[in-house]
């Protein structure tokens, strides 16, 4: 009974000696607390103020309200960051300061593998942001893809097509490669190919086909139409007529003054008497150490 009574005797006053250290080194510490709260409450306070003017000026450079509460948060996620720091070395907890940035690294290192082709396509989104290369309604072409910009993301651009369908793109794929941005100038041409037959006098169909072209209604007349032949085809003498839409911003539109030049060039053609012709294809059934067809035709008509 003795023993186990020393026993918890001296685990008592070695409990109490701590506590006793503990409190004292706490009491010692109250200043340094109070300095490192204040701090912490300061880089706080900061942070809103940084996020809140962010918040009126980042507006003025990009509309993508995505990147500017992002960029808005991070900002103050990092001033926080760095109040966080300073006031653990206020503590003296500079070890502890040491291994959070050793052990931040790390994670952002590994994270930075996994994911890598995420932040590629949250870069190029902040870049997209900067840049506007394209905004939410543009009619776009990109990777092959045709259509209305319906929605920008950090991540993606959805881009709403002709036929209905809504197609995601990467951001990392939309910066990577050439944007053919319709909307961007407001401004859409037309150039209309026609071939017609090698009989045809060429004065009266350039101007039969300057004449058709100025009653189409989706043309904007504002502007110069452009007549050039272009070569000797195979069965035809190829042109182009060039001339812009009225509203060059509108697919519909494209496609109408589009439609609306073929019924142009197709009418007149047949008041005029001017030929569009078919593809010919010539048929040689002469085959070297044969018999050639047309001897053939003469040899059965003379037997008959």
């Amino acid at each position: 009974m003795d023993t186990i009574t020393v026993t918890v005797n001296d685990a008592y006053e070695l409990i109490s000696k701590k506590l006793v250290l503990w409190l004292e080194n706490f009491i010692e510490m109250l200043p340094n607390f109070a300095v490192a709260a204040l701090v912490l409450l300061g880089f706080v306070l900061i942070g809103k103020m940084v996020r809140r003017g962010l918040l009126r000026v980042l507006p003025r450079i990009s509309d993508n309200k995505a990147l500017i509460n992002l960029t808005s948060k991070t900002i103050y996620l990092i001033i926080v960051t760095v109040g966080t720091f300073v006031a653990l070395s206020v503590l003296n907890l500079d070890k502890t300061v040491t291994s959070l940035l050793a052990g931040a690294g790390i994670i952002g290192l590994a994270l930075g593998f996994a994911f890598q082709d995420i932040m590629a396509n949250f870069l190029s989104g902040f870049i997209m942001s900067l840049q506007r290369p394209i905004r939410v309604g543009d009619l776009v072409e990109t990777n092959g893809i045709f259509g209305t910009v319906q929605h920008l993301s950090l991540r993606a651009t959805e881009v709403h097509t002709p036929e209905g369908q809504l197609v995601t793109v990467p951001n990392k794929m939309v910066l990577g490669n050439p944007i053919t941005n319709y909307t961007k100038t407001g401004k859409r041409r037309v150039d209309l190919q026609c071939g017609i037959s090698y009989g045809e006098d060429l004065r009266k169909v350039r101007d039969v086909t300057m004449k058709a072209i100025e009653g189409v209604e989706a043309a904007d007349h504002e502007r110069k139409i452009e007549f050039f032949f272009r070569e000797f085809g195979d069965s035809s003498i190829n042109f182009v007529i060039r001339y812009w839409v009225k509203n060059g911003t509108r697919q519909a539109e494209y496609l109408e003054a589009l439609h609306q030049g073929v019924m142009a060039l197709k009418q007149a053609y047949d008041q005029n008497g001017i030929t569009i012709p078919f593809p010919i294809r010539t048929l040689d059934f002469g085959i070297k150490g044969g018999e050639k067809l047309s001897e053939m035709l003469s040899g059965s008509n003379g037997n008959a």
